[in-house]
Protein backbone atom coordinates (compact mmCIF):
# COMPACT_ATOMS: atom_id res chain seq x y z
CA UNK A 1 0.00 0.00 0.00
CA UNK A 2 2.25 2.16 0.70
CA UNK A 3 4.51 1.52 -2.81
CA UNK A 4 1.13 2.13 -4.47
CA UNK A 5 1.15 5.63 -2.50
CA UNK A 6 4.64 6.62 -3.10
CA UNK A 7 4.00 5.77 -7.20
CA UNK A 8 0.86 7.86 -7.35
CA UNK A 9 2.94 10.93 -5.55
CA UNK A 10 5.57 10.20 -8.33
CA UNK A 11 2.64 10.46 -11.10
CA UNK A 12 1.16 13.30 -9.79
CA UNK A 13 4.41 15.56 -9.36
CA UNK A 14 5.37 14.04 -12.83
CA UNK A 15 2.24 15.64 -14.51
CA UNK A 16 1.65 18.34 -12.56
CA UNK A 17 5.12 19.72 -13.36
CA UNK A 18 5.08 18.78 -17.37
CA UNK A 19 1.32 20.60 -17.29
CA UNK A 20 3.06 23.71 -16.17
CA UNK A 21 6.06 23.58 -18.65
CA UNK A 22 4.87 25.69 -20.91
CA UNK A 23 6.41 28.39 -22.96
CA UNK A 24 7.51 31.61 -21.38
CA UNK A 25 5.28 34.54 -22.08
CA UNK A 26 7.33 36.39 -24.70
CA UNK A 27 7.86 40.63 -25.06
CA UNK A 28 5.46 41.67 -26.73
CA UNK A 29 6.33 45.01 -28.65
CA UNK A 30 6.27 46.29 -32.19
CA UNK A 31 10.12 46.48 -33.69
CA UNK A 32 10.53 48.66 -36.53
CA UNK A 33 11.56 47.92 -39.65
CA UNK A 34 15.18 48.66 -40.94
CA UNK A 35 15.85 50.12 -44.37
CA UNK A 36 18.46 48.82 -46.03
CA UNK A 37 20.20 48.89 -50.34
CA UNK A 38 19.13 45.13 -50.88
CA UNK A 39 20.54 45.12 -54.13
CA UNK A 40 23.95 46.23 -52.78
CA UNK A 41 23.66 44.19 -50.21
CA UNK A 42 23.44 41.00 -52.61
CA UNK A 43 25.94 42.79 -55.34
CA UNK A 44 28.55 42.96 -52.13
CA UNK A 45 28.64 39.47 -51.20
CA UNK A 46 29.10 38.37 -55.00
CA UNK A 47 32.36 40.19 -54.87
CA UNK A 48 33.74 38.67 -51.98
CA UNK A 49 32.71 35.11 -53.34
CA UNK A 50 35.09 35.51 -56.55
CA UNK A 51 38.05 36.42 -54.12
CA UNK A 52 39.26 32.76 -54.01
CA UNK A 53 40.43 33.15 -50.43
CA UNK A 54 41.14 29.51 -49.47
CA UNK A 55 43.16 28.57 -46.68
CA UNK A 56 45.30 25.42 -46.74
CA UNK A 57 47.42 23.88 -43.58
CA UNK A 58 50.07 24.04 -46.19
CA UNK A 59 50.60 27.66 -46.71
CA UNK A 60 52.15 27.11 -50.21
CA UNK A 61 48.87 25.99 -51.68
CA UNK A 62 47.67 29.50 -50.63
CA UNK A 63 47.18 32.39 -53.18
CA UNK A 64 48.10 35.60 -51.09
CA UNK A 65 46.85 37.34 -53.67
CA UNK A 66 42.87 36.66 -53.66
CA UNK A 67 43.19 37.67 -50.52
CA UNK A 68 44.76 40.99 -51.15
CA UNK A 69 42.25 41.07 -53.64
CA UNK A 70 39.25 41.05 -51.20
CA UNK A 71 40.75 43.51 -48.59
CA UNK A 72 41.51 45.72 -51.65
CA UNK A 73 38.19 45.93 -52.76
CA UNK A 74 36.81 46.61 -49.61
CA UNK A 75 36.58 50.81 -49.85
CA UNK A 76 34.68 50.07 -53.52
CA UNK A 77 32.00 47.74 -51.40
CA UNK A 78 31.89 50.04 -47.92
CA UNK A 79 33.03 53.33 -48.85
CA UNK A 80 31.23 54.68 -45.66
CA UNK A 81 33.02 52.07 -43.54
CA UNK A 82 36.64 52.97 -44.58
CA UNK A 83 36.13 56.44 -44.44
CA UNK A 84 34.61 56.28 -40.89
CA UNK A 85 36.17 53.62 -38.74
CA UNK A 86 39.96 52.56 -38.50
CA UNK A 87 41.40 49.69 -39.60
CA UNK A 88 44.27 47.49 -38.28
CA UNK A 89 45.81 45.01 -40.10
CA UNK A 90 47.34 41.93 -37.62
CA UNK A 91 49.41 38.51 -38.23
CA UNK A 92 47.19 35.79 -39.52
CA UNK A 93 45.14 37.55 -41.63
CA UNK A 94 43.59 39.56 -39.27
CA UNK A 95 41.28 42.50 -39.77
CA UNK A 96 39.94 44.77 -37.07
CA UNK A 97 38.02 47.97 -38.11
CA UNK A 98 36.79 50.30 -34.97
CA UNK A 99 33.62 52.46 -35.39
CA UNK A 100 34.07 55.03 -32.67
CA UNK A 101 30.77 55.30 -30.83
CA UNK A 102 29.40 58.96 -29.18
CA UNK A 103 30.57 57.67 -25.63
CA UNK A 104 32.18 55.18 -23.33
CA UNK A 105 31.33 52.34 -22.17
CA UNK A 106 32.29 48.21 -22.93
CA UNK A 107 32.44 47.96 -26.88
CA UNK A 108 31.17 45.30 -28.58
CA UNK A 109 32.29 43.03 -31.05
CA UNK A 110 31.19 41.44 -34.43
CA UNK A 111 33.21 38.62 -35.91
CA UNK A 112 33.47 36.59 -39.12
CA UNK A 113 36.10 35.01 -41.22
CA UNK A 114 36.86 35.50 -45.23
CA UNK A 115 38.98 32.65 -45.96
CA UNK A 116 37.17 29.38 -47.10
CA UNK A 117 37.85 25.09 -47.47
CA UNK A 118 39.00 24.21 -50.76
CA UNK A 119 36.29 23.40 -53.32
CA UNK A 120 36.41 19.76 -55.25
CA UNK A 121 34.74 21.82 -58.60
CA UNK A 122 34.01 18.78 -60.36
CA UNK A 123 31.56 17.96 -58.39
CA UNK A 124 29.81 21.35 -58.47
CA UNK A 125 27.04 22.11 -61.07
CA UNK A 126 27.70 25.79 -60.89
CA UNK A 127 31.28 27.12 -60.52
CA UNK A 128 32.09 27.43 -57.17
CA UNK A 129 34.01 31.42 -57.09
CA UNK A 130 31.78 33.47 -60.03
CA UNK A 131 28.71 34.03 -57.35
CA UNK A 132 26.53 32.75 -60.05
CA UNK A 133 22.63 34.15 -59.29
CA UNK A 134 19.68 31.84 -60.62
CA UNK A 135 16.26 31.72 -59.73
CA UNK A 136 16.74 33.84 -56.02
CA UNK A 137 19.73 31.84 -55.43
CA UNK A 138 23.59 32.79 -55.19
CA UNK A 139 26.13 29.87 -55.67
CA UNK A 140 29.66 29.79 -54.53
CA UNK A 141 32.25 28.80 -51.90
CA UNK A 142 31.84 30.66 -48.65
CA UNK A 143 27.93 32.54 -49.19
CA UNK A 144 27.09 30.12 -45.60
CA UNK A 145 30.51 29.65 -44.01
CA UNK A 146 31.22 32.97 -43.36
CA UNK A 147 31.31 35.60 -45.48
CA UNK A 148 27.09 36.51 -45.53
CA UNK A 149 28.43 37.09 -42.02
CA UNK A 150 31.35 38.87 -43.43
CA UNK A 151 28.78 40.91 -45.82
CA UNK A 152 26.20 41.37 -43.16
CA UNK A 153 28.25 43.04 -40.73
CA UNK A 154 29.74 45.04 -43.16
CA UNK A 155 26.80 46.38 -45.34
CA UNK A 156 24.75 46.35 -41.79
CA UNK A 157 27.28 49.23 -40.73
CA UNK A 158 27.07 50.98 -44.32
CA UNK A 159 23.70 50.99 -44.26
CA UNK A 160 23.67 52.58 -41.17
CA UNK A 161 26.22 55.19 -41.48
CA UNK A 162 24.75 56.47 -45.00
CA UNK A 163 21.56 57.15 -42.63
CA UNK A 164 23.09 59.18 -40.14
CA UNK A 165 23.39 56.49 -37.49
CA UNK A 166 26.35 56.46 -35.17
CA UNK A 167 26.99 53.97 -31.97
CA UNK A 168 26.47 54.91 -28.34
CA UNK A 169 29.70 52.90 -27.86
CA UNK A 170 32.36 51.53 -29.94
CA UNK A 171 32.19 48.92 -31.99
CA UNK A 172 34.85 46.30 -33.62
CA UNK A 173 34.69 44.55 -36.35
CA UNK A 174 37.20 41.46 -36.40
CA UNK A 175 38.18 39.42 -39.44
CA UNK A 176 40.43 36.73 -39.70
CA UNK A 177 41.00 35.30 -43.37
CA UNK A 178 42.38 31.73 -41.15
CA UNK A 179 39.85 30.42 -39.48
CA UNK A 180 39.54 27.50 -41.40
CA UNK A 181 43.16 26.06 -40.37
CA UNK A 182 43.07 27.31 -36.72
CA UNK A 183 45.21 30.17 -38.24
CA UNK A 184 46.15 33.00 -35.21
CA UNK A 185 44.55 36.27 -36.85
CA UNK A 186 41.37 35.80 -34.06
CA UNK A 187 44.04 35.28 -31.20
CA UNK A 188 46.26 38.06 -32.26
CA UNK A 189 43.57 40.36 -32.18
CA UNK A 190 42.42 39.11 -28.29
CA UNK A 191 46.09 39.71 -27.82
CA UNK A 192 45.26 43.11 -28.78
CA UNK A 193 42.50 43.50 -27.08
CA UNK A 194 44.23 42.20 -23.38
CA UNK A 195 46.90 44.59 -24.09
CA UNK A 196 44.67 47.73 -24.83
CA UNK A 197 42.32 46.71 -21.31
CA UNK A 198 39.12 45.78 -23.84
CA UNK A 199 36.90 44.23 -22.19
CA UNK A 200 33.75 43.46 -24.98
CA UNK A 201 30.02 43.55 -23.18
CA UNK A 202 29.22 41.64 -26.27
CA UNK A 203 30.77 39.58 -28.83
CA UNK A 204 28.99 37.26 -32.06
CA UNK A 205 30.57 35.01 -34.10
CA UNK A 206 29.56 32.37 -36.17
CA UNK A 207 27.21 29.26 -34.67
CA UNK A 208 23.72 28.56 -34.89
CA UNK A 209 21.09 29.18 -37.22
CA UNK A 210 17.56 29.70 -37.24
CA UNK A 211 16.63 26.03 -38.11
CA UNK A 212 13.42 23.91 -38.39
CA UNK A 213 13.46 20.24 -36.75
CA UNK A 214 16.14 20.01 -34.99
CA UNK A 215 14.51 19.63 -31.54
CA UNK A 216 12.59 16.84 -30.81
CA UNK A 217 8.67 17.28 -30.67
CA UNK A 218 9.31 21.07 -32.15
CA UNK A 219 8.61 21.96 -35.43
CA UNK A 220 8.37 25.61 -35.88
CA UNK A 221 11.15 27.77 -36.30
CA UNK A 222 14.03 27.98 -33.65
CA UNK A 223 17.00 30.30 -33.75
CA UNK A 224 20.13 28.40 -31.74
CA UNK A 225 22.29 30.88 -30.38
CA UNK A 226 25.60 28.90 -29.17
CA UNK A 227 26.71 29.86 -26.08
CA UNK A 228 29.86 27.62 -25.81
CA UNK A 229 31.19 25.25 -27.85
CA UNK A 230 32.92 21.99 -27.22
CA UNK A 231 36.70 21.58 -27.04
CA UNK A 232 38.51 18.87 -29.55
CA UNK A 233 41.26 16.91 -29.26
CA UNK A 234 42.74 14.39 -31.74
CA UNK A 235 43.92 11.14 -30.11
CA UNK A 236 46.58 8.66 -31.94
CA UNK A 237 46.14 5.11 -30.34
CA UNK A 238 49.83 3.28 -31.27
CA UNK A 239 50.72 -0.27 -31.40
CA UNK A 240 54.71 -1.62 -31.82
CA UNK A 241 55.07 -5.31 -32.20
CA UNK A 242 58.07 -7.22 -34.40
CA UNK A 243 56.24 -7.73 -37.24
CA UNK A 244 56.53 -10.48 -39.77
CA UNK A 245 55.29 -12.60 -42.43
CA UNK A 246 51.88 -13.17 -42.68
CA UNK A 247 52.14 -16.54 -42.60
CA UNK A 248 52.83 -17.66 -39.14
CA UNK A 249 50.68 -15.03 -37.00
CA UNK A 250 50.67 -14.08 -33.67
CA UNK A 251 47.44 -14.38 -31.58
CA UNK A 252 47.48 -10.61 -31.53
CA UNK A 253 48.61 -8.70 -34.26
CA UNK A 254 49.19 -4.78 -33.82
CA UNK A 255 46.09 -4.41 -36.26
CA UNK A 256 44.05 -6.70 -34.31
CA UNK A 257 44.54 -4.75 -30.73
CA UNK A 258 43.97 -1.59 -32.78
CA UNK A 259 40.62 -2.96 -33.39
CA UNK A 260 39.78 -4.43 -29.89
CA UNK A 261 40.84 -0.82 -28.65
CA UNK A 262 38.73 1.22 -30.89
CA UNK A 263 35.27 -1.51 -30.29
CA UNK A 264 35.82 -1.40 -26.32
CA UNK A 265 35.75 2.36 -27.17
CA UNK A 266 32.45 2.25 -29.19
CA UNK A 267 30.76 0.38 -27.01
CA UNK A 268 31.48 2.26 -23.54
CA UNK A 269 30.64 6.00 -24.60
CA UNK A 270 31.59 8.89 -22.20
CA UNK A 271 29.11 9.38 -19.12
CA UNK A 272 26.27 12.11 -19.89
CA UNK A 273 26.62 15.74 -18.57
CA UNK A 274 23.47 18.30 -18.43
CA UNK A 275 25.68 21.65 -18.66
CA UNK A 276 24.23 24.76 -18.58
CA UNK A 277 23.94 25.29 -22.77
CA UNK A 278 22.19 22.13 -22.76
CA UNK A 279 20.00 22.60 -19.49
CA UNK A 280 18.85 26.30 -20.68
CA UNK A 281 17.84 24.88 -24.31
CA UNK A 282 15.90 22.18 -22.93
CA UNK A 283 14.01 24.27 -20.38
CA UNK A 284 13.60 26.98 -23.84
CA UNK A 285 12.56 24.32 -26.65
CA UNK A 286 11.34 21.47 -24.11
CA UNK A 287 8.55 23.86 -23.68
CA UNK A 288 7.31 24.20 -27.15
CA UNK A 289 7.77 20.18 -27.52
CA UNK A 290 5.02 17.23 -27.54
CA UNK A 291 3.72 16.24 -24.80
CA UNK A 292 5.43 13.46 -24.07
CA UNK A 293 8.71 15.46 -24.87
CA UNK A 294 7.99 17.64 -22.21
CA UNK A 295 7.06 15.22 -19.57
CA UNK A 296 10.41 14.46 -20.01
CA UNK A 297 12.46 17.54 -20.25
CA UNK A 298 10.14 18.54 -17.33
CA UNK A 299 11.21 16.04 -15.16
CA UNK A 300 14.89 14.83 -16.28
CA UNK A 301 15.42 13.93 -12.39
CA UNK A 302 13.22 10.78 -13.33
CA UNK A 303 13.88 10.40 -17.29
CA UNK A 304 17.37 11.43 -17.66
CA UNK A 305 18.20 7.64 -18.17
CA UNK A 306 15.87 8.01 -20.84
CA UNK A 307 18.10 10.67 -22.44
CA UNK A 308 21.14 8.90 -21.86
CA UNK A 309 20.16 5.38 -23.44
CA UNK A 310 18.35 6.68 -26.46
CA UNK A 311 21.24 9.11 -27.42
CA UNK A 312 23.72 6.28 -26.68
CA UNK A 313 22.13 3.87 -29.22
CA UNK A 314 21.48 6.76 -31.93
CA UNK A 315 23.97 9.08 -32.25
CA UNK A 316 23.13 11.88 -33.93
CA UNK A 317 23.45 15.80 -32.65
CA UNK A 318 20.97 14.96 -29.59
CA UNK A 319 23.47 12.86 -28.28
CA UNK A 320 26.54 15.28 -29.36
CA UNK A 321 25.13 18.09 -26.69
CA UNK A 322 25.21 15.65 -23.85
CA UNK A 323 28.81 13.95 -23.96
CA UNK A 324 31.86 14.05 -25.07
CA UNK A 325 32.25 12.27 -28.37
CA UNK A 326 34.21 10.30 -30.29
CA UNK A 327 34.73 9.62 -34.32
CA UNK A 328 37.50 7.16 -35.38
CA UNK A 329 38.87 8.76 -38.72
CA UNK A 330 42.14 7.50 -39.54
CA UNK A 331 44.07 4.33 -39.49
CA UNK A 332 47.47 3.34 -40.90
CA UNK A 333 48.65 -0.62 -40.56
CA UNK A 334 50.63 -2.57 -43.44
CA UNK A 335 51.80 -1.57 -46.99
CA UNK A 336 51.43 -5.31 -47.85
CA UNK A 337 48.61 -7.60 -48.08
CA UNK A 338 50.85 -10.38 -46.66
CA UNK A 339 53.13 -7.92 -44.01
CA UNK A 340 52.23 -8.20 -40.43
CA UNK A 341 53.55 -4.24 -39.65
CA UNK A 342 55.57 -3.74 -37.10
CA UNK A 343 53.72 -0.91 -36.06
CA UNK A 344 50.15 0.43 -36.47
CA UNK A 345 48.00 3.62 -36.08
CA UNK A 346 44.91 5.11 -35.49
CA UNK A 347 43.23 8.13 -34.70
CA UNK A 348 39.95 9.21 -33.30
CA UNK A 349 38.90 12.67 -33.32
CA UNK A 350 36.73 13.74 -29.66
CA UNK A 351 34.68 16.90 -29.24
CA UNK A 352 34.90 16.97 -25.76
CA UNK A 353 31.95 18.12 -23.47
CA UNK A 354 32.19 21.10 -21.31
CA UNK A 355 32.37 19.02 -18.53
CA UNK A 356 35.54 17.17 -19.70
CA UNK A 357 39.09 17.99 -20.33
CA UNK A 358 41.57 16.92 -22.68
CA UNK A 359 43.29 15.11 -19.52
CA UNK A 360 40.46 13.49 -18.32
CA UNK A 361 39.29 12.49 -21.59
CA UNK A 362 42.83 10.70 -22.39
CA UNK A 363 42.21 9.45 -18.80
CA UNK A 364 39.05 7.72 -19.30
CA UNK A 365 40.15 6.40 -22.64
CA UNK A 366 42.88 4.63 -21.24
CA UNK A 367 40.77 3.41 -18.56
CA UNK A 368 38.48 1.98 -21.29
CA UNK A 369 41.06 0.38 -23.60
CA UNK A 370 42.78 -1.69 -20.55
CA UNK A 371 45.67 -2.74 -22.92
CA UNK A 372 49.57 -1.24 -22.10
CA UNK A 373 50.09 -2.24 -25.70
CA UNK A 374 48.06 0.92 -26.87
CA UNK A 375 50.04 3.59 -26.97
CA UNK A 376 48.06 7.08 -26.51
CA UNK A 377 49.31 9.94 -28.15
CA UNK A 378 47.76 13.90 -28.12
CA UNK A 379 48.22 14.62 -31.27
CA UNK A 380 46.21 18.54 -30.83
CA UNK A 381 43.27 19.50 -29.82
CA UNK A 382 41.66 22.79 -27.65
CA UNK A 383 39.81 22.82 -24.25
CA UNK A 384 36.08 23.44 -24.17
CA UNK A 385 34.91 27.57 -24.17
CA UNK A 386 33.99 29.41 -21.32
CA UNK A 387 30.00 29.42 -21.00
CA UNK A 388 28.77 32.55 -21.65
CA UNK A 389 26.14 34.31 -19.35
CA UNK A 390 22.32 34.69 -20.37
CA UNK A 391 21.53 37.38 -17.70
CA UNK A 392 22.87 39.99 -19.20
CA UNK A 393 22.38 42.76 -22.02
CA UNK A 394 24.34 41.26 -24.56
CA UNK A 395 22.08 38.24 -24.54
CA UNK A 396 18.79 40.67 -24.32
CA UNK A 397 20.38 42.48 -27.38
CA UNK A 398 21.25 39.58 -29.33
CA UNK A 399 17.52 37.84 -29.25
CA UNK A 400 15.92 41.08 -29.44
CA UNK A 401 17.77 41.56 -32.94
CA UNK A 402 16.57 37.89 -34.35
CA UNK A 403 13.09 38.47 -32.94
CA UNK A 404 13.19 41.42 -35.04
CA UNK A 405 14.79 39.87 -38.15
CA UNK A 406 12.91 36.72 -38.12
CA UNK A 407 9.20 37.41 -36.48
CA UNK A 408 7.46 34.29 -34.53
CA UNK A 409 10.79 32.34 -34.31
CA UNK A 410 11.86 30.37 -30.93
CA UNK A 411 15.26 31.73 -29.30
CA UNK A 412 17.71 29.15 -27.59
CA UNK A 413 20.74 28.77 -26.00
CA UNK A 414 22.39 25.72 -27.42
CA UNK A 415 26.05 24.19 -26.89
CA UNK A 416 28.68 24.26 -30.72
CA UNK A 417 29.62 21.21 -31.42
CA UNK A 418 31.89 22.80 -33.72
CA UNK A 419 34.83 25.14 -33.01
CA UNK A 420 35.10 28.52 -34.14
CA UNK A 421 37.76 31.74 -33.99
CA UNK A 422 35.16 32.69 -30.97
CA UNK A 423 36.33 30.39 -28.35
CA UNK A 424 39.57 32.88 -27.64
CA UNK A 425 37.29 35.60 -27.01
CA UNK A 426 36.77 33.57 -23.38
CA UNK A 427 39.96 34.91 -22.14
CA UNK A 428 38.10 38.78 -22.28
CA UNK A 429 34.61 38.26 -21.71
CA UNK A 430 31.83 35.64 -20.72
CA UNK A 431 29.31 37.43 -22.84
CA UNK A 432 30.25 35.30 -26.67
CA UNK A 433 27.44 34.23 -29.01
CA UNK A 434 27.69 32.20 -31.50
CA UNK A 435 24.57 32.84 -33.60
CA UNK A 436 25.30 32.94 -37.82
CA UNK A 437 22.49 35.23 -38.48
CA UNK A 438 21.05 33.04 -41.54
CA UNK A 439 17.66 30.45 -41.76
CA UNK A 440 19.01 27.74 -43.38
CA UNK A 441 17.30 24.30 -43.99
CA UNK A 442 18.61 20.46 -43.41
CA UNK A 443 19.76 20.65 -47.16
CA UNK A 444 21.73 24.00 -46.91
CA UNK A 445 23.44 22.76 -43.73
CA UNK A 446 24.71 20.34 -45.47
CA UNK A 447 26.49 22.71 -48.47
CA UNK A 448 28.73 24.15 -45.52
CA UNK A 449 32.38 22.73 -46.60
CA UNK A 450 30.04 20.65 -48.95
CA UNK A 451 29.59 20.94 -52.69
CA UNK A 452 27.17 23.33 -54.83
CA UNK A 453 26.77 25.48 -51.48
CA UNK A 454 24.67 28.26 -52.00
CA UNK A 455 22.60 31.01 -50.54
CA UNK A 456 19.06 32.25 -50.92
CA UNK A 457 19.21 35.90 -51.65
CA UNK A 458 16.37 36.73 -49.18
CA UNK A 459 18.89 34.95 -46.47
CA UNK A 460 21.59 37.23 -48.03
CA UNK A 461 19.45 40.45 -46.83
CA UNK A 462 18.49 38.83 -43.61
CA UNK A 463 21.85 38.55 -42.37
CA UNK A 464 21.96 42.14 -43.06
CA UNK A 465 18.73 43.41 -41.23
CA UNK A 466 19.96 41.32 -38.45
CA UNK A 467 23.09 43.00 -37.79
CA UNK A 468 21.88 46.13 -38.45
CA UNK A 469 19.04 45.85 -35.49
CA UNK A 470 22.20 44.86 -33.20
CA UNK A 471 24.43 47.76 -34.34
CA UNK A 472 21.06 49.89 -33.50
CA UNK A 473 20.82 49.08 -29.83
CA UNK A 474 24.58 49.59 -28.91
Amino acid sequence: MVILYILLVLVAVILARTLMFTPKKAEDRERPPVEQDRDASIRNLAELVKCKTVSYYDASLEDDAEFEKLVGKLPELYPNVCKTCTMQRFDGRGLLFRWQGKSGGEPAVLMAHYDVVPVEEEHWSKPAFEAIIEDGVMWGRGTLDTKATFNGILSGAENLIRQGFRPERDVYFAFSGGEEINGPGALNIVKYFQEQGIEPSLVIDEGGAVVEDVFPGVTGPCALIGIAEKGMLNLEYAVNGAGGHASAPAPHTPVGKLAAACKRVEDHPFKLHFTKPVLEMFDTLGRHSSFLYRMIFANLWAFGWVLDLLTKKTGGELNALLRTTVAFTQMRGSKAPNVIPPSASMVANLRLNPADSMESAVSYIRGVVKDPDVELNILGGMEPSRVSRTDVEGWRIVCDAVSGAWPGCIVSPYLMVQCSDSRHYGLISDRVYRFSAMDMSAEERHMIHGNNERIRLDAVCRAVEFFMRVMKQL
